[in-house]
């Protein structure tokens, strides 16, 4: 068994895709749209197989996004090596994207930094 894809809802698809592509090297689908309820998305595939639904529809809720709320909380990104979490997490600070840890290797021995990235949501960045 492995996880088929993993889904968001958010306020601005284009720019979410592109957060995407530009930061981790993700291909997106052509996109999708039902004329009838107006629910738009994207599948994003990255290098391993992994997939991510960006999706969005009328009449979102956008609840505040507080870091340590229950339910899930951050996605993460294996990029391979520490040279690239470090090059990556600075590439993101240039770019106005907040650092909220890291790059540091934690307790649990994983070497990682996390951010907030597009729309408030955690995104964690490991070897």
């Amino acid at each position: 068994m492995y996880i088929g894809h993993i889904a968001m809802y958010v306020n601005d698809l284009e720019s979410t895709r592109d957060f995407f592509i530009k930061y981790f090297n993700a291909t997106a689908n052509d996109g999708y749209h039902n004329k009838t309820t107006d629910f738009r998305s994207y599948f994003l595939s990255f290098d391993n197989g992994a997939r991510l639904e960006i999706m969005n529809k009328p009449e979102m809720v956008d609840s505040e996004k507080a870091l340590t709320r229950t339910g899930y909380v951050h996605i993460a990104f294996s990029l391979g090596s520490k040279d690239a979490v470090d090059a990556l997490t600075v590439r993101l600070r240039e770019d106005g994207y907040e650092v909220v840890s890291g790059p540091r290797t934690t307790g649990d021995g994983y070497y990682e930094s996390c951010i907030v990235g597009i729309e408030g949501n955690q995104i964690e960045i490991t070897v």
